[in-house]
């Protein structure tokens, strides 16, 4: 069997996405998803979504990490999976769909390559020694650090996401550093276990567990840079809850093709 398939980068987190609004595609496989991931004996990705019907949406969003396993939300991937729709003629300017964390709604540029995604909003920010930890859709951990150019990301991440607390779930590690006016965030993403080059609900995470350390209230914009770019989140925050949260930046289509299942 043939598979259509479209590769999707957001700031380098990249994307299979599969138009599976027939639903004749069975992607409950592991071993297949994770195959198609593979980069060297598949597509390559970091993940795989598929976009399908959803009764009261635009569309659905299925996602899975790179390992065959489905996932938390991702960021990065809504923001793809919103280009995707609009490559699809499935939406305009605005989608509504719907993730395995809930709905979401977001905005997309006319040239379908810039899309602003609201996230979830979160009221709930704990503390792990001098490290922050939140939901943003899915679990992170927020570490200020200095050096963070040089810094052996997927060692000490992957020495945290499999430490006695977080081992059995798992969990994104965000290390952090300020710049100009904003932040350079590296991420080690668990189901991928490997460091990627951005990470849309870990940049969320950063932003919103910096602005409770600085105490920052009101409406919040935060750039950020990523091993694959610039992403920029807004917010409101009133010292209690973060509402209207937007993830924001590119979504480019790579490439597009055929593989043999």
């Amino acid at each position: 069997m043939k598979l259509q398939f479209y590769k999707y980068q957001g700031a380098g987190n990249d994307f299979i996405l599969l138009d599976n609004r027939t639903a004749n595609i069975d992607h409950h496989n592991p071993q297949l998803i994770s195959r198609l991931c593979d980069r060297r004996f598949g597509i390559g990705g970091d993940g795989l979504m598929l976009l399908q019907n959803r009764e009261g949406y635009d569309f659905e969003m299925v996602y899975y990490n790179s390992d065959g396993q489905p996932s938390s939300m991702c960021g990065n991937g809504g923001r793809c999976i919103v280009a995707f729709a609009k490559f699809l003629n499935v939406i305009g300017s605005e989608a509504n769909f719907l993730a395995v964390d809930g709905p979401h709604y977001a905005k997309i540029s006319d040239s379908g390559d810039w899309v602003s995604l609201q996230m979830i909003d979160v009221d709930a920010v704990s503390r792990d020694e001098d490290a922050y930890v939140l939901n943003t859709g899915s679990p992170h951990y927020v570490q200020l650090t200095t050096g963070l150019a040089d810094k052996d990301v997927y060692t000490e991440g992957h020495s945290i996401r499999n430490n006695t607390t977080y081992a059995a779930q798992g969990i994104n590690v965000n290390f952090v550093e300020p710049m100009d006016k904003g932040y350079f965030v590296r991420t080690y993403e668990r189901g991928v276990e490997d460091e990627t080059y951005a990470c849309g609900t870990g940049v969320t995470a950063v932003a919103l567990a910096m602005a409770q350390a600085n105490n920052q209230t009101g409406t919040v914009s935060t750039p950020i840079k990523v091993l694959g770019g610039n992403l920029n989140i807004r917010f409101d925050y009133d010292g209690a809850q973060f509402t209207n949260i937007f993830l924001e930046g590119p979504a480019v289509r790579v490439f597009s093709g055929e593989i043999e299942v």
